[in-house]
């Protein structure tokens, strides 16, 4: 029986298993804006042969990894030869919701908070969470905002907050070992049928960035010298 494609995705296609998991189809295709990528754009701007390739290997090793250290993750298994890596069925919060752990004031961060902090200042793995919503530009959305809004329980935030700090260090540390720095990283969470969170998506260098000896890596060259 052929996976029945349930979704198609800037990056990824999702298709459905007979066995109640899916399937997540990397793509080559990438986010940005006149031909140049940036992963914090909404509209796919170009396709590079073999990203999808690198943004898959960079998942299974820290979904691994993660999986490891005892934190709920969607992850089952992968197929590099297809692309694919086959997950556990989620609901997303809301209509869809990024959480980013900052441990630099750059990017959005530094432009709204300016009056307070110097543009690289560290950050205690600051974390703050944006609804997915490309007309808006992403709104931010406090705690008090979710619960009211009855997109998740104060109990389900709590977690998120305390798993985005965990697997923000795991991913951390590994890209010290090779002199690598992070400054921010997205993710996305979703929930079982019993309410309990999980780390869903990926974690591929497209959604951090990462500074060698004060330089910004480019997601793709950050790709290479991590598996170098």
């Amino acid at each position: 029986m052929a996976n029945k494609l349930v979704y198609t995705g800037k990056t990824k296609d999702v298709f459905a298993l007979d066995n109640g998991n899916y399937l997540l189809k990397f793509k080559d295709d990438c986010t940005g804006k006149d031909g140049k990528f940036d992963p914090g754009e909404n509209s796919v701007g170009l396709t590079i042969e073999g990203v999808g390739d690198v943004n898959l290997r960079m998942s299974i090793y820290f979904f691994e990894k993660v999986n490891a250290a005892g934190i709920k993750t969607h992850y089952v298994n992968a197929d590099l030869a297809n692309t694919t890596m086959e997950v556990l069925p989620a609901k997303v919060f809301g209509k869809g919701l990024e959480v980013i752990c900052r441990h630099k004031a750059v990017g959005s961060f530094y432009r709204r908070y300016s009056d307070y902090i110097e543009e690289g200042a560290d950050l205690p793995a600051y974390v703050e969470t944006t609804f997915k919503n490309d007309e808006k530009g992403d709104p931010l959305v406090t705690k008090d905002g979710l619960v009211d809004l009855g997109v998740m329980t104060a109990e389900q935030y709590d977690d998120i907050k305390a798993m985005t700090q965990q697997i923000t260090k795991i991913v951390a540390d590994d890209l010290k070992e090779k002199g690598l720095v992070l400054y921010d990283i997205k993710f996305e969470f979703g929930y079982d049928a019993d309410g309990k969170v999980m780390l869903i998506d990926e974690i591929a260098s497209g959604n951090m960035r990462v500074y060698k000896n004060g330089e910004y890596i480019d997601p793709i060259t950050l790709s290479e010298l991590f598996f170098a």
